[in-house]
């Protein structure tokens, strides 16, 4: 979901009430990023607070590839990372999971076997249907074992766009919260739905009711399950008990755009790329009773201060024998101080940028290669910017590409090199990355190998459903990644 699909930040047909409410009632945050422009290593970076380059969730197959957990994929999350879930059990926490896990599907990847107590959901994204020959449908669990397959057990119709995904996963959610809040028991949940991400789904109640089409359908129905799940805190008497917080994993995929994909707002390009469209995030924290209503907020925040922050909501500390990156957002968003921090735009191996306070410097610029684009591929479409959205990577690191996100959102016009603000911001801005090179100590990349004997052919449960699928010979290969 893009920083410019909700009413909050400006979306124009204003559809999305229930989180414009959310933002209403709590703190909207404008300068919100993920810590990766894609989905896995994103969301390895959220529940770890680390870097997808410290937790392992990056390829060095090939220089600054953008890469995930696709069926094939070898790799996942590493028992030596600690994750939230894990941690908040030492709290007395009872942890759920719903929807996208992507940080691996064998075993000893499961959700549960790095803290969650539950989970209903996929292990992939729904991509689909497959022949169950060549690749098998992708399951979906409850707890260990499989239940069924996309496209089999659990329909998506690519031809009208409908699927009861959505209203499944705000069931499951209203029923955990109903349980814990039933026997006192302190909860996080992790609400990781999909229906935005291509091919995009929406159920039939939703179906034909945006302006935006399929896309707007969707992010209506999500737009409606959590005001469902806000109220259902309410009506429980548990919402000043509980911290809510909602963004996404990746800007829009302007490649899907525009009848599969959102919008970024003013800001240049899209998923898949360190330009602010793929990393810049919505953002809304909700906190009845603590956090001011109607605030907005300029803090410099990253999806992995959500683990910085949800340990000391816990009155937890984060782990102190490896380097967290996430920061305790807490003053910020009680008290409305700014924390002094950078943010660093990761794509693969390559720190591709940096931003310290408003200014942007570009170690590196690249959209995707000139083979790629010259099959439609285009993750910035409408958006060239001559020497910034670059089809070669172009390394800036002698001189970095500057920008004043606070003047130039866009990232269009970058600063002079012989301008004063422009060696003044340099100075700021190297001693940060110069720290940053330093503490960095990169994990085992655990994207690097694909093997099809590892997908999703004979996961837990399937000997119950009579869905167990021969796999093939185990044939490792080095995984090509082409972003």
């Amino acid at each position: 979901m893009g920083w410019g699909d909700l009413g909050a930040f400006g979306e124009p047909s204003k559809e999305t009430p229930n989180l414009d409410q959310m933002a209403s009632e709590g703190m909207l945050f404008l300068d919100f990023y993920t810590a990766n422009p894609l989905c896995s290593p994103s969301r390895a970076a959220l529940l770890t607070g680390r870097l997808p380059v410290r937790n392992g969730f990056y390829t060095t197959n090939a220089h600054a590839r953008n890469a995930y957990t696709p069926q094939d994929i070898v790799g996942g999350i590493p028992d030596s990372e600690l994750l939230l879930p894990e941690l908040l059990k030492k709290a007395g926490y009872i942890n759920k999971i719903i929807g996208k896990w992507h940080l691996g599907h064998r075993p000893q990847f499961h959700p549960l076997n790095h803290g969650f107590d539950e989970w209903f959901g996929s292990p992939n994204c729904h991509f689909g249907p497959f022949d169950n020959r060549a690749l098998p449908n992708i399951p979906v669990y409850r707890d260990w074992e499989m239940i069924g397959r996309y496209y089999e057990d659990f329909k998506i119709d690519l031809k009208t766009g409908e699927a009861n995904l959505t209203q499944i996963y705000l069931q499951e959610a209203l029923d955990f919260i109903s349980k814990q809040q039933a026997s006192q028991q302190p909860f996080f949940l992790y609400w990781a739905i999909d229906a935005t991400h291509a091919p995009v789904y929406a159920s039939k109640h939703f179906l034909g009711t945006s302006q935006r089409g399929l896309y707007g359908d969707a992010v209506r129905e999500i737009d409606d399950s959590i005001g469902k799940i806000l109220k259902h805190l309410q009506k429980l008497g548990i919402s000043e008990n509980t911290f809510v917080f909602f963004t996404s994993d990746n800007g829009a995929a302007l490649i899907s755009a525009p009848k599969q994909g959102g919008s970024n707002g003013r800001f240049l390009c899209g998923k898949q790329t360190t330009f602010e469209g793929g990393m810049r995030e919505p953002a809304i924290a909700w906190w009845p009773g603590h956090i001011p209503a109607g605030g907005v907020s300029h803090q410099l925040g990253n999806v992995m201060d959500l683990f910085t922050t949800s340990l000391s909501l816990a009155g937890l500390q984060p782990p102190s024998d490896r380097q967290i990156d996430g920061i305790d957002l807490l003053p910020a968003i009680l008290q409305g101080k700014l924390i002094d921090r950078p943010i660093f735009y990761y794509r693969g191996n390559e720190m591709m940028a940096v931003r310290v306070g408003l200014y942007k410097a570009h170690y590196w610029t690249w959209s995707n290669s000139w083979e790629e684009y010259s099959k439609g591929i285009d993750f910035c479409p409408g958006q060239n910017v001559s020497g910034v959205t670059t089809h070669t990577q172009e390394e800036h690191t002698t001189l970095p590409l500057l920008f004043h996100l606070g003047r130039d959102p866009g990232e269009k016009y970058p600063l002079s090199f012989a301008s004063d603000e422009y060696q003044r911001a340099m100075e700021r801005i190297s001693v940060v990355v110069q720290q940053h090179k330093v503490t960095m100590v990169p994990g085992e990349p655990q994207l690097n190998v694909c093997d099809k004997a590892v997908m999703n052919w004979s996961p837990p449960g399937c000997e119950k459903l009579g869905k167990c699928l021969k796999p093939p010979e185990s044939d490792p290969k080095k995984c090509f990644w082409p972003h």
